[in-house]
């Protein structure tokens, strides 16, 4: 992706050179199960670091955070670049609709967070939380999308992950994530599970959107990079890999299919309009 020299937002909170916030999780089948299941952790920023801990019968334990190295900077300058590019793309947007659009902060940390949804650990993937309105990541997630997930990896999988999350913050300014909550209470889990899908495909497709807007800036390469992406998460994909077997009522965030589908749609329309994931499920 074309990134340098271009504007870089202010609304970055850089928390990797914090001491004290590296949390331990043990790695190993736990830690990537954690993180599987709880990839592009969505809108609600749920908690692991206590089921975790009572998973491995241990405490967790802190250390020092390590000082950020050269690559670090420019990945922090990258993320910048990318989320001053949502701000002024979904500006002008809402602006387009009779809306005024609120810019969301956005957190790099390394291990494990607080948030204002409660303590996050880097297995929860990245996710936005809806009760401050911030999005937060630990970079090192797309070492394991691509070494674990068998993603192409590449700087617009980095890009396609951070839309995703601003697609949530869109919905949460839009209702749309609290009326799905609301539609949620008195379902059975399988009928809850599918409006967290299409909420889930509808940030997909937000993402889309946004890189309809900002194809003056791709590299070839980068909508394969997203896809490839969009495809390595998909619900389908984890439990065929980790599970051996495919169970659709459990899904809460769509088949790599779907995903890439919902993807391209918002890339090829630009319209956000078109985002009737729900009207797709036939639910809401």
């Amino acid at each position: 992706m074309k990134w340098l020299g271009r504007r870089q937002s202010d609304n970055v909170e850089d928390r990797r050179g914090l001491s004290g916030g590296k949390a331990v999780l043990g790695g190993g089948v736990i830690g990537i199960i954690i993180l599987l299941l709880n990839v592009f952790g969505g809108e609600t920023g749920q908690t692991v670091g206590n089921a975790l801990e009572q998973l491995q019968g241990s405490p967790q334990q802190t250390e020092a955070a390590a000082p950020l190295s050269a690559a670090d900077k420019e990945m922090g300058d990258f993320v910048r670049v990318i989320l001053a590019d949502n701000e002024d793309i979904w500006g002008k947007i809402f602006a387009e609709n009779g809306m005024t659009y609120k810019n969301p902060k956005l957190v790099l940390f390394r291990g494990a967070v607080q948030t204002a949804c409660g303590g996050a650990s880097s297995a929860s993937g990245p996710f936005y939380c809806p009760g401050d309105q911030k999005v937060y990541m630990d970079l090192d997630f797309f070492d394991e999308l691509k070494t674990k997930f068998g993603a192409k990896g590449g700087d617009f999988a980095i890009a396609y992950v951070i839309a995703h999350e601003i697609g949530h913050h869109v919905q949460t300014l839009l209702g749309t994530s609290a009326k799905m909550r609301d539609a949620q209470q008195g379902k059975s889990e399988a009928e809850a599970n599918k409006l967290s899908v299409a909420l889930e495909l509808q940030a997909d497709f937000y993402a889309g959107v946004w890189t309809h807007y900002n194809k003056e800036h791709l590299d070839t390469g980068d909508i394969e990079e997203a896809l490839s992406a969009a495809n390595a998460v998909g619900d389908d994909a984890i439990q065929s890999k980790m599970q051996g077997q495919i169970v659709p009522d459990s899904f809460t965030h769509g088949t790599s299919e779907q995903r890439m589908y919902w993807f391209k749609k918002g890339f090829t329309s630009g319209d956000i309009h078109q985002g009737t994931t729900f009207e797709a499920i036939r639910s809401f």
